[in-house]
């Protein structure tokens, strides 16, 4: 694999990434109108930064003239499960998820900046314009988990172990 497929792969990937976790805030927001209203606000902002950031990547894949991952959609519905069931179990596991899946998405963001620095610029400049509102999604999710909750050492380990997952096979697609 040449360093600019490698590229194009990794925002491939990360695109329908995006589109995902779109998904995720989309199913949480449904359920926190019902179970944790005072999320809604937040959650609402958050999935406005996915769509930002989902723009980024679907630009920069556009003008390479590559297509969308073929685990596209897989995320879009495996998001909006997710959503929907850890909306439903209320801020305890909204929290706890965005925590798991912000935490593996900037591991992997990170290693990207790492691999395709002096390869593929443009692929380094969208990767690396979404970090800090993805780390901050993390960090005030953080805040409010509460240490020891068993909804949260539930959850963490296998919605991250999920998202590693989908990462993990959408660049095998």
């Amino acid at each position: 694999m040449d360093r600019t497929d490698l590229g194009s792969r990794i925002l491939k990937v990360n695109h329908a990434g995006e589109f995902g976790a779109i998904s995720i805030y989309t199913g949480q927001i449904a359920m926190a109108r019902l179970f944790a209203r005072d999320m809604v606000p937040e959650l609402v902002e958050f999935r406005s930064h996915e769509r930002g950031h989902r723009e980024i990547f679907r630009a920069e894949l556009e003008r390479r003239g590559r297509p969308r991952c073929r685990s596209y959609w897989l995320c879009g519905l495996g998001g909006l499960t997710l959503g929907l069931l850890t909306g439903l179990l209320g801020r305890a596991a909204i929290s706890a998820t965005t925590v798991a899946v912000e935490s593996v998405v900037l591991a992997h963001l990170e290693k990207q900046l790492a691999d395709l620095q002096g390869l593929d610029a443009p692929a380094v400049t969208a990767i690396a314009s979404i970090v800090a509102e993805e780390r901050a999604h993390r960090d005030l999710a953080a805040a409010q988990v509460v240490e020891g909750n068993l909804i949260y050492r539930i959850l963490e380990p296998l919605v991250s172990a999920s998202t590693e997952a989908v990462i993990w096979a959408g660049m095998k697609l």
